[in-house]
């Protein structure tokens, strides 16, 4: 079960890191650069995670998923349309994205728990800490 659960959450990162880039490429509006460069910033550490979880699937001997194919299959995270877009709404819609990431992690990290399997569960202390951290500092930006 930590396996699948793992091979979800590796889903929705590679779309969450799609999401992220194809946002950075269509950012308009007066923020531009401040987006810009936070949205890369924010797909660069997904994309470390997606690496990390896929050799963590593999350490625990399983086997991650590796096609975008698999990814569309089973993952939460909507993509982002092919189009221009504004920061507030882009900030919106990763606030969402980011939630279900927790929701994933925190399931993780109960499973592993109750199988005793604590490396996975500090891994996803880690990933609950940071995702926390960047979903405060998301809403803040959205206060009106």
């Amino acid at each position: 079960m930590i396996t699948e659960n793992l091979n979800l959450f590796l889903a929705n990162l590679n779309v969450f890191y799609r999401k992220l880039q194809n946002y950075h490429w269509n950012i308009k509006g007066e923020d531009f650069f401040n987006t810009h460069a936070k949205l890369e910033e924010l797909y660069d550490k997904i994309n470390k995670q997606i690496d990390e979880i896929a050799e963590h699937i593999l350490i625990i001997d399983g086997e991650p998923l590796g096609t975008i194919k698999d990814y569309l299959e089973i993952t939460q995270i909507k993509e982002a349309n092919n189009e221009k877009i504004f920061s507030r709404e882009i900030f919106e819609n990763i606030l969402k994205d980011y939630s279900i990431l927790i929701e994933n992690a925190t399931k993780i990290k109960e499973d592993a728990d109750n199988e005793k399997k604590y490396a996975t569960s500090a891994l996803m202390d880690e990933y609950l800490l940071d995702y926390g951290k960047k979903t405060w500092m998301i809403r803040q930006c959205l206060i009106k």
